[in-house]
């Protein structure tokens, strides 16, 4: 193994708070249900799917709304925190000399704005998918582009949707329990590895 590539929100960024505020400004505007903040732990038990009804918002019409909700999800990018511990965990990775990157649905911009906050210097790239399950396609640029064999790649991310795609593209995953999805959502997928603190991504790697 020789690159790890990280999940951004809900792996290395707890962005929950931010997310919420983003959603319901978008609900606002377009007459959605906006969320509340003590049913935050309850939604990591639904799939997106199951979200997605319950906020009444179509799924189809995710292209168009993203661009908005990440403009608003920058303009609250101070209130996104590092998960304690992530810093350590990159630190001691590249001690080890694996290459960093990160492949998200958020956008570039305000994933690099966010590193250049808290000082994190050691992600050699950062690739984002335009659509919230297109993550394979990018993972499979990446190992192109990199000249790079599924053995060679370990991915860490906290939905269900991330297990999904390495499974299409063949690479392993550390399943993060800190993140969007609960073990219940995720555990039909049976990830290659579950942790539960950032310390134990240390034990696998």
């Amino acid at each position: 193994m020789k690159h790890i590539i990280f999940d951004f929100d809900g792996t290395l960024a707890d962005s929950t708070a931010v997310f919420a505020s983003a959603w319901n400004i978008i609900a606002r505007k377009y007459q959605y249900r906006e969320i509340r903040l003590e049913e935050l732990d309850s939604l990591k038990k639904l799939s997106i799917a199951e979200r997605s009804k319950l906020f009444n918002f179509p799924l189809y019409k995710l292209p168009t709304i993203l661009p908005q909700f990440y403009r608003y999800y920058r303009q609250s990018l101070q209130d996104v925190i590092l998960i304690d511990g992530m810093k350590n965990v990159l630190k001691e990775i590249e001690e080890q000399g694996y290459t960093i990157a990160i492949i998200s649905s958020n956008s570039k911009d305000n994933i690099l704005a966010f590193l250049k906050m808290n000082g994190i210097e050691n992600v050699s790239q950062v690739l984002c998918s335009s659509r919230i399950f297109g993550k394979d396609k990018v993972i499979k640029k990446y190992l192109k582009e990199s000249n790079l064999q599924t053995s060679d790649v370990l991915y860490i991310g906290d939905e269900h949707r991330d297990i999904v795609a390495c499974k299409k593209v063949g690479i392993q995953i550390i399943w993060v329990g800190w993140g969007y999805d609960s073990i219940e959502v995720v555990q039909s997928e049976n990830p290659d590895y579950k942790v539960f603190s950032p310390a134990e991504i240390l034990d696998i790697v």
